[in-house]
């Protein structure tokens, strides 16, 4: 495993202040996102993942879809930093929505009966996967983002709105833009803790 791949991870940190100052064309963009989702591992190599990216005020419109959802569910007196936290996510150049193809699950279901139950699991797995690929080749590009999980509270507007296909179900948003200020230190929890080591 190479320097530059656990360096490439540790840089990949979350970034809440975005910002549209992203020297990197859109085409260039969407080819990086195409590439680190295309070449994500998938269990039976199903490549269930899909992605809906999103720039500009279809970016805008979709943190707007998810506030007009939270402004009927959140407490009044406590919708406001609800508010400033979507418009944060807004003030980026984009946003990527992560879907997992359900038609693909009840497939591999049907075609390997005896793995059946696990095959849902694996979606998961696969989308982390690409979800980590793709905030880990931003990162690399100079690109901020963060991970967000708003599902499944604006998912019928979504599908309405940028008629997507009724079979891929949302897992994660992805707002993503430019740095406009240090990303923060993270902090471990100790070794011994989360690691046991035989042999």
């Amino acid at each position: 495993m190479s320097d530059s791949f656990i360096g490439a991870l540790k840089q990949r940190r979350t970034q809440y202040a975005l910002g549209r100052n992203v020297d990197l064309p859109q085409e260039k963009i969407v080819a990086l996102i195409q590439d680190a989702i295309r070449e994500a591992p998938s269990s039976f190599n199903s490549q269930s993942s899909r992605a809906l990216i999103l720039f500009g005020d279809q970016s805008v419109k979709v943190w707007g879809l998810v506030k007009d959802v939270l402004e009927g569910i959140v407490p009044a007196d406590a919708f406001g930093s609800t508010a400033t936290k979507l418009d944060s996510f807004a003030a980026g150049v984009g946003t990527i929505l992560f879907f997992e193809d359900q038609d693909v699950v009840k497939q591999l279901q049907e075609k390997f009966a005896l793995y059946a139950d696990n095959f849902p699991v694996w979606s998961e797995q696969s989308g982390g996967m690409a979800q980590l690929a793709v905030w880990t080749a931003l990162s690399e590009a100079g690109i901020g983002a963060s991970l967000q999980h708003y599902n499944p509270l604006a998912d019928e507007a979504i599908h309405r709105e940028w008629n997507v296909p009724a079979s891929w179900k949302l897992r994660a948003q992805m707002p993503f833009g430019s740095h406009e200020q240090p990303i923060g230190e993270k902090s471990y929890i100790d070794d011994t803790t989360r690691f046991i080591v035989a042999g």
